[in-house]
């Protein structure tokens, strides 16, 4: 039986800021009802405080310790590590790593960095890894939905390093499975008892499904026509709020009969 649920963010709980109809009120339903839930991300454009005042102005009611980012994921491997990056990212995250000790490099991580995806920056990146740094990757996600069209995200400029310097990445946001894993831990269940919902058919539910979760593409964000001919076994929703009705509440109530 399904027991508690992760839920990806951009996508599939809004598009652009802009609640999926019906969203607002499903979350605070699930809260009043006490089902344990994550809203996990690989966002790299926001700090952790600022998703949750994102999703407030939204008129979601969210705590700090509902978020589970994959930022966070790489700032305790850096600090567990002894690791001092190279930060490749996005302006707007920096705040995130400024008490990590980036003196004198010996990893480079690497997020959606936008405009700072230059020969200089990326440059400099594979100065570091051809001498031995480790590259962190905050999530491989290929594009990202924006404005209403897809945008570039961190995951080709991944593969880009990989091959220049002939490394392989460690990747700890989706869809690594230690991540997926870390998030079922923090709601003290097993994987097979939560339903993480995504509009990522490969970071989300693919990623979901071989970690040993249950999961759900939804027909919003980032979907595109035919992702769900590679969801091999998931379920496929229109969007989050029947994602919840037919699949969450569904399994509950068929374990009760």
């Amino acid at each position: 039986m399904l027991k508690a649920i992760l839920f990806d963010i951009s996508g599939v709980l809004h598009v652009d800021k802009r609640p999926i109809p019906g969203a607002v009120d499903l979350i605070a339903s699930l809260q009043q009802k006490g089902v344990p839930m994550r809203f996990v991300t690989n966002t790299s454009r926001s700090t952790s405080y600022d998703i949750v005042n994102s999703l407030k102005k939204m008129g979601f009611e969210v705590s700090q310790d509902d978020i589970f980012t994959a930022p966070v994921a790489v700032k305790q491997v850096c600090e567990q590590r002894g690791l001092r990056p190279y930060f490749l990212i996005h302006p707007d995250l920096e705040a995130e790593f400024e008490d990590i000790n980036q003196h004198d490099p010996n990893a480079v991580v690497l997020a959606d960095a936008a405009d700072r995806f230059d020969y200089a920056h990326l440059n400099k990146a594979f100065s570091l890894l051809i001498n031995g740094a480790p590259l962190l990757g905050i999530g491989r996600n290929r594009y990202f939905k924006s404005c209403g069209q897809l945008q570039l995200d961190a995951g080709p400029f991944i593969d880009a390093l990989e091959y220049a310097a002939e490394i392989e990445a460690e990747i700890l946001g989706k869809p690594a499975a230690g991540f997926f894993h870390a998030a079922v831990t923090s709601l003290g269940c097993k994987p097979e008892e939560v339903l993480m919902i995504g509009d990522d058919v490969d970071a989300d539910v693919i990623g979901a499904m071989e970690a040993g979760l249950q999961a759900c593409l939804v027909r919003t964000g980032k979907y595109l026509p035919g992702d769900e001919n590679k969801a091999g076994l998931a379920t496929v929703a229109e969007s989050v709020v029947e994602a919840i009705r037919e699949v969450f509440y569904r399994s509950r109530e068929a374990a009760e009969t």
